[in-house]
C-alpha cells in the first residue's frame, strides 16, 4: 500500500518538476498527431479500466474540461472536422497578417525604399535631422502634402525633392558639429576624471550576492546606520572628573581583571567591548564609590553576556569569580539599576563589526586580523580612546597591523571599506604606539595574546614598536604631548 500512496502523491503534486517532466499531456499528444490517432491510447499507468475512467473524469471535473484535445458532442461522437490549434485563424492571426488593402495602398513603397537606399551618406539621427525636416516642410508646398500624409499613414515617405534638401542641410550640420566637437570633448574630459577615481574602488560585495548571510544588498546602509549610532552611544571622555573616589588607573585595573573573566568563560569578543561600553556610560551618568566599582564591572559583563552570547554564564558563576564579595541578589539588583540608568539602550555598534568589514578588503588575512584584534583591545584598557568612535579605532588597528606585517599601503579600496582615510585614523594610531612603547601595564592582557591561539601577537608587536615608535612619534608637532613622552622614554 505504501508505493501506491507515494505514486498518487507524485501525480497530484503540481510543483514536482520530476513528475511534470516525465508525463506527456494531451496537449502535447494533439500537437504531435493532429489527426487524433493517438488520442485513443490512455496516458496513465496500466490500471483497470474502471479506475482509469474514474481518474480521467475526476481530472476533467477539476480542470473544468479546458484541455486541447478533441471534445465530444452531446451524442458522444468526436468532432473530426475541427482544425487543430495551430491551424485556427482567430482575431490575433488576422491582425498579424497584411491585408489586401494595405498591399494596394503601398504600391509606391518600392520607389521610396530605392530613394532611401541611394542616400547612404545620411548621418545619425543625433545630428539633428529632425529639425531639418521641419524646415523643408515649412518652405515647400510638396512638403505640406507630406505632413498631411503623415497624419494618415506614417509609412509614406516624403518626395525626392524634400530628401535632397535634407541631405544638403545635414551636410551643413555635420560641419557645424565638427567645429563644436572640440569644446564638447574638453568639457566631457573634466567630467570623466572623478568617475575614473571611483572605478579604482573594487566592489567586493558583488561576490556575496548569492549568500543570504552576508546581506550584500543592505550592507552599505547597515554600516552607514552604525556610524550614525556610534556617536549616540559614546560615553563622556572626561567623566572621571565627576568621580570623587575613582581614577583612570583603577578603571584600567578593572578592565584588565574583566579580561581574565572573559577568557575564563570563553566569551565572544563582542561581549568584552559591550561590557566596557556599559561601564563607561554608567560611570558617565552615575557617581560610584570605590567599593562598588567591582560590582559595576561584574554586572556589566553579566548584562553583555546575556545580550551577545547564545548561552550566557549563570549569575552564580559571576558571583564565584568575584570571590563571593557580592551576593546574587546584589548582582541582579545592580543589573536593574544599570539598565535603568542606560534607559535599556544596548545598541552599541561594536568595533568588531568594523574590523571584519575592513578585513574583507584585506582578503580576510588571518594574521592581520589577529593583530588587529590585539590592537583593538588596547582601546578597552586605555581611557584615552573613549573620545574616539569605534570605527576609527578599528581602522587604526587594521592600519597598524598591516604596517607591522608589511601588507602594503592604505589604498582607496581599504579606505572605502574602513570609512576613513589615512589622515583621519592617525590620532588613534599614535595613541596605540604610545601605549605599546611604554612598559607593560596590564599583564593579563599581555599574557592573553602571548598564547599560540592568538599567534603570539603581543610578542610579535613589541619589538617592532621599539624600533619604529620613535620615528612615527617624532613626526608629531612639539605641542603634542605624545611627542614629549616619546623623547622621555628614549632617554
Amino acid at each position: 500500500m505504501a508505493p501506491k500512496i507515494t505514486a498518487k502523491r507524485s501525480l497530484a503534486n503540481e510543483n514536482d518538476e520530476n513528475a511534470v517532466s516525465t508525463r506527456v499531456t494531451r496537449a502535447k499528444a494533439a500537437a504531435l498527431d493532429p489527426s487524433g490517432a493517438d488520442m485513443k491510447k490512455p496516458l496513465v499507468r496500466t490500471k483497470s479500466s474502471a479506475n482509469a475512467n474514474a481518474t480521467q473524469a475526476r481530472k476533467r471535473a477539476a480542470l473544468e474540461d479546458v484541455s486541447n484535445f478533441a471534445k465530444k458532442d452531446a451524442n458522444g461522437a468526436k468532432d473530426a472536422k475541427k482544425k487543430p490549434l495551430g491551424v485556427k485563424a482567430g482575431s490575433v492571426t488576422n491582425a498579424a497578417r497584411p491585408t489586401k488593402v494595405e498591399k494596394a495602398t503601398r504600391t509606391t513603397t518600392k520607389s521610396v525604399l530605392t530613394s532611401k537606399s541611394i542616400n547612404t551618406k545620411r548621418p545619425a539621427p543625433s545630428s539633428g535631422a529632425g529639425h531639418v525636416t521641419k524646415k523643408s516642410r515649412s518652405t515647400d508646398s510638396a512638403s505640406k502634402v507630406v505632413v498631411q500624409d503623415d497624419n494618415v499613414d506614417e509609412n509614406v515617405a516624403p518626395q525626392v525633392e524634400s530628401v535632397k534638401v535634407e541631405v544638403k542641410s545635414q551636410v551643413k550640420l555635420e560641419t557645424i558639429v565638427d567645429e563644436v566637437d572640440v569644446d564638447v570633448r574638453s568639457d566631457t574630459e573634466d567630467a570623466v576624471e572623478p568617475i575614473m577615481e571611483e572605478d579604482e574602488i573594487a566592489d567586493l560585495d558583488a561576490e556575496d550576492l548569492d549568500d543570504p548571510l552576508m546581506v550584500a544588498e543592505y550592507v552599505n546602509e547597515i554600516f552607514d546606520y552604525l556610524k550614525e549610532l556610534e556617536l549616540q552611544t559614546m560615553p563622556n571622555p572626561n567623566y572621571m572628573e565627576n568621580q570623587d573616589d575613582l581614577e583612570w588607573q583603577m578603571r584600567g585595573i578593572l578592565v584588565d581583571w574583566l579580561l581574565e573573566v572573559h577568557t575564563r568563560f570563553r566569551l565572544l569578543p563582542e561581549t568584552l567591548f559591550l561590557a566596557v561600553n556599559i561601564i563607561d556610560r554608567f560611570l558617565s551618568a552615575k557617581v560610584v564609590q570605590l567599593d562598588r566599582l567591582q560590582l559595576v564591572g561584574v554586572t556589566a559583563m553579566f548584562i553583555a553576556s546575556k545580550y551577545e552570547e547564545v548561552l550566557s554564564p549563570h549569575v552564580s558563576n559571576f558571583r564565584h569569580v568575584a570571590d563571593d564579595g557580592f551576593t546574587e541578589e546584589e548582582i541582579l539588583s545592580a543589573e536593574r539599576f544599570i539598565l535603568t540608568a542606560l534607559n535599556y539602550d544596548l545598541s552599541y555598534p561594536n568595533p568588531m563589526n568594523f574590523l571584519r568589514r575592513i578585513s574583507k578588503a584585506d582578503n580576510y588575512d588571518v594574521q592581520t586580523r589577529t593583530l588587529g584584534k590585539y590592537l583593538l583591545e588596547i582601546s578597552c584598557l586605555d581611557h584615552r580612546f573613549i573620545g574616539h568612535p569605534p570605527s576609527r579605532i578599528a581602522a587604526a588597528s587594521m592600519y597598524m597591523a598591516r604596517l607591522i606585517l608589511d601588507r602594503g599601503e592604505w589604498d582607496p579600496t581599504i579606505a572605502h571599506y574602513a570609512g576613513c582615510t589615512e589622515e583621519e585614523l592617525l590620532p588613534c594610531f599614535h595613541l596605540m604606539l604610545d601605549y605599546l612603547h611604554g612598559p607593560v601595564k596590564h599583564e593579563a592582557f599581555f599574557k592573553k595574546y602571548a598564547h599560540k591561539k592568538f599567534m603570539k601577537a603581543s610578542v610579535v608587536v613589541r619589538p617592532w614598536v621599539k624600533q619604529n615608535a620613535e620615528f612615527y612619534l617624532s613626526q608629531l608637532p612639539k605641542s603634542d604631548p605624545l611627542h614629549f613622552k616619546s623623547r622621555d622614554k628614549t632617554r
